[in-house]
């Protein structure tokens, strides 16, 4: 196994009290695997991978984390990820593995990611979103990974400039046997990118399997209902959109038993009750 996380839990102090956002979750990565992370934002998914890459600061951070293995990321938002008054080919160059020869040239990298040479010489401000996105590929990969992370990397990009960044990432791990995590929202994105998924909400994980099944038969109400939310082409062009009802609360509210019980069509009284640390539905 490349990556194995358990009981992951990351915890924040401030004004005497204690928020714990992460909370007990564990999933496995398998070598040149794929895999996805899905919930809502506030879910605790970008914070279980900073977590995982010693990127949380004045955190408490217990579990385990074994396995180890070289991560690269790829953010959500180009423009601030990349230096504005850089290069782009000096900022891909800076992510070559320090102490040993890189694998791979600047060039080659912008190639890979479908760039010309001359995008090198650009500044980020010079190039389109999807570009910039492309570079941030370019620079994770020129860290020769073996886990490369991608969290929300399609956000504000047009849908068609979506698909070819998505299409992008899983060529490039495919090619190079990196195994990739990728976090979203969208479980219609988790069908075609990944073979294992983790549905994760209030900082839990609270549905996991392979892709195929949990999409087929999904167990918990909340993958019920994130399934639900994914628009249908084949629906009528009247028919309303599905949602699910509320907002998910913060960190220093979680509720107690099944988290989703609040917002869940199907709960029953029992839910609430501190003696359930899971939905009843996901009982074996």
């Amino acid at each position: 196994m490349l990556l194995d996380v358990r009981r992951l839990r990351v915890a924040f102090r401030f004004d005497g009290k204690t928020s714990v956002p992460v909370r007990n979750v564990s999933f496995s990565v398998p070598e040149k695997g794929r895999v996805a992370l899905v919930g809502e934002s506030g879910c605790g998914k970008s914070l279980t991978s900073l977590a995982i890459g010693g990127l949380v600061d004045r955190a408490e951070i217990s579990g385990e984390i074994a396995g180890r293995p070289r991560i690269s990321y790829v953010f959500q938002n180009p423009m601030q990820s990349l230096n504005p008054v850089m290069k782009a080919g000096r900022q891909i160059a800076e992510a070559f593995p320090r102490g040993r020869k890189p694998q791979y040239t600047v060039g080659r990298l912008l190639a890979d990611v479908g760039l010309p040479p001359d995008a090198a010489a650009k500044y980020p401000c010079q190039l389109s979103g999807g570009q910039q996105q492309r570079v941030m590929i370019a620079m994770a990969l020129a860290a020769d990974p073996d886990l490369l992370i991608a969290d929300e990397p399609t956000t504000a990009l047009d849908v068609t400039t979506q698909k070819d960044v998505l299409d992008l990432i899983d060529r490039v791990a495919r090619e190079r046997g990196t195994a990739v995590l990728l976090i979203t929202h969208n479980l219609g994105l988790v069908a075609q990118y990944s073979d294992l998924v983790n549905v994760m909400y209030a900082g839990e994980i609270v549905e996991s399997g392979p892709v195929a099944e949990v999409l087929s038969s999904p167990r918990h109400p909340y993958t019920q209902g994130l399934l639900a939310a994914v628009p249908r082409l084949d629906a009528p062009k009247d028919a309303p959109l599905e949602d699910i009802p509320g907002t998910v609360p913060p960190p220093t509210d979680w509720p107690e038993g099944c988290a989703f019980h609040p917002r869940c069509p199907k709960a029953r009284p029992e839910c609430s009750s501190p003696l359930f640390a899971q939905c009843p539905q996901m009982a074996p």
